[in-house]
């Protein structure tokens, strides 16, 4: 299991990390259930998990997620080092998803970030969004006047073009990007997104590896993926992580899980393996 890099931070992690939105939104397991995957994820060889403030049913809510991987991360209470990566930029009113990049937004949610995940430090921290309403400059602006003051280690982003990342390399060291990528969704590689990452040694997340929230049942019933799932003797979503996996070295998805069992398949598939005659298939398909 070759370890990839968390950009130019001189952070590694095993090649797949675990997505924390499941267990917090709208249809969460309850607290046992989530604590137990969080748990089954690190005994697996996860050690990157991504979270954010939002990450909860409403404005109520903020936070949930965050207090959980605390408390699984503690329950679990094992000797390696966890990374965990959070994001803030990003309201609930009334339970619906807006963007909020007001630099003095970003400032309290990050302090609050910290008490909900319990520590003076929070390893990486990411933009959620572009705010059509703020300059672009002045949100990453505030997160870099995070790092300079201590509350943060590193910054990344989320969501963003390649104009936007280039914006962002001039005001502050990007050392990660979190964009929806998977087998349907493609944009990151045809916008030029992860060659940029690439070339710029920043670490490409895709969420939704496997199709997220919505589309996950699309890829588990998907015929070819199936076929090659029956052969080589793993679950489509394996194979959909696998064949993500070898699209870069830069790229470390981060599927979400609510049970245990989801959380230890997806750590599974860092182990498996695809021939190129598979891999040949599923770019076809793909393309």
């Amino acid at each position: 299991m070759n370890r990839r890099s968390l950009g130019r931070s001189g952070i590694s992690v095993n090649p797949i990390g675990l997505g924390g939105m499941p267990m917090s939104i709208q249809g969460r397991p309850d607290r046992a259930q989530s604590i137990q995957t969080i748990c089954a994820a690190l005994d697996a060889g996860i050690d990157f998990i991504d979270t954010a403030d939002v990450y909860c049913l409403d404005h109520s809510d903020i936070g949930h997620n965050e207090k959980l991987i605390a408390e699984g991360i503690k329950a679990w209470g094992g000797s390696t080092p966890v990374i965990v990566a959070t994001k803030g930029g990003m309201q609930r009113p009334n339970a619906a998803w807006t963007t909020h990049g007001e630099p003095k937004h970003l400032k309290h949610a990050c302090e609050l970030s910290l008490v909900a995940l319990k520590c003076d430090c929070i390893d990486l921290y990411q933009l959620h969004a572009p705010d059509d309403e703020v300059p672009f400059a002045d949100s990453v602006g505030a997160l870099r006047e995070l790092k300079e003051t201590g509350k943060i280690r590193h910054v990344g982003l989320s969501n963003v073009s390649v104009d936007q990342m280039k914006e962002a390399q001039g005001i502050v060291e990007i050392v990660s990007v979190q964009n929806e990528c998977n087998l349907y969704e493609r944009e990151a590689f045809e916008e030029g997104v992860v060659a940029y990452c690439e070339k710029e040694g920043i670490a490409f997340l895709p969420y939704s590896p496997v199709g997220g929230f919505r589309r996950h049942k699309r890829t588990g019933r998907d015929a070819l993926l199936q076929d090659i799932a029956e052969r080589n003797k793993m679950s489509p979503y394996q194979v959909a992580l696998v064949w993500l996996l070898v699209q870069s070295p830069v790229i470390i998805p981060i599927p979400g899980a609510s049970r245990p069992e989801n959380a230890r398949a997806s750590a599974e598939a860092m182990k498996l393996s695809l021939s190129a005659e598979d891999m040949t298939l599923i770019d076809k398909r793909s393309q």
